[in-house]
């Protein structure tokens, strides 16, 4: 599992076995639609996994997560995590009480 920056500022999450040829298809402009127009790509951070299913699981669990949440991840800060996801949930919930 990986994260890239782009190059407009944004992170992209992805996962897979062969994380060099990966990063020659995201530089070349073939990775994905998304990075293929925000290139050039910086790799930020890397999680390996022995299978490839815990990489996907890992990556759509970050894919969900805020952009200030992955920069803790990045910057080693896992005792904010769970803080970060207390506080959106708690934010997620007033939202819902207040459509009532």
């Amino acid at each position: 599992m990986y994260i890239l920056q782009c190059d407009d500022g944004t992170y992209y999450t992805g996962s897979t076995k062969y994380l060099d040829l990966r990063l020659k298809q995201h530089h070349s402009g073939d990775g994905s639609n998304y990075t293929a127009r925000r290139l050039p790509l910086e790799l930020l951070y890397v999680e390996e996994f022995t299978r490839i299913d815990d990489a996907f699981n890992r990556e759509k669990q970050i894919q969900g997560w805020s952009r200030a949440k992955k920069q803790a991840l990045m910057g080693g800060r896992i005792e904010d995590l769970p803080e970060m996801a207390y506080c959106y949930s708690r934010k997620r919930i007033e939202e819902l009480k207040n459509r009532r």
